[in-house]
């Protein structure tokens, strides 16, 4: 029996990753994005940095096509050395 997913496709669909607050995080970030979703717009990317500035929060909302694309993207994602969380 196929997993049934609780979201229909295509849907805009936010991604929160957070990481140290360095250097390169951002745009590694987006370019990883990118890779799962041609067609993210890196200029909606938004960026907030925590209270002391040592960590960065990016909301990445992409146009999801599948269940597998997000699976794909969040291993991805989870995968990268900067990335501490996604949500």
């Amino acid at each position: 029996m196929e997993k049934q997913s609780l979201l229909e496709f295509p849907c805009d669909f936010p991604l929160k990753i957070m990481g140290a607050n360095a250097d390169g995080f951002a745009q590694s970030i987006a370019e990883l994005v990118c890779v799962h979703a041609p067609d993210f717009d890196a200029a909606t990317m938004e960026m907030r940095p925590s209270k002391a500035g040592t960590y960065l929060s990016l909301t990445c909302t992409v146009r999801a096509t599948s269940q597998a694309q997000l699976d794909a993207l969040y291993r991805a994602l989870t995968a990268h050395p900067m990335v501490k969380v996604v949500l």
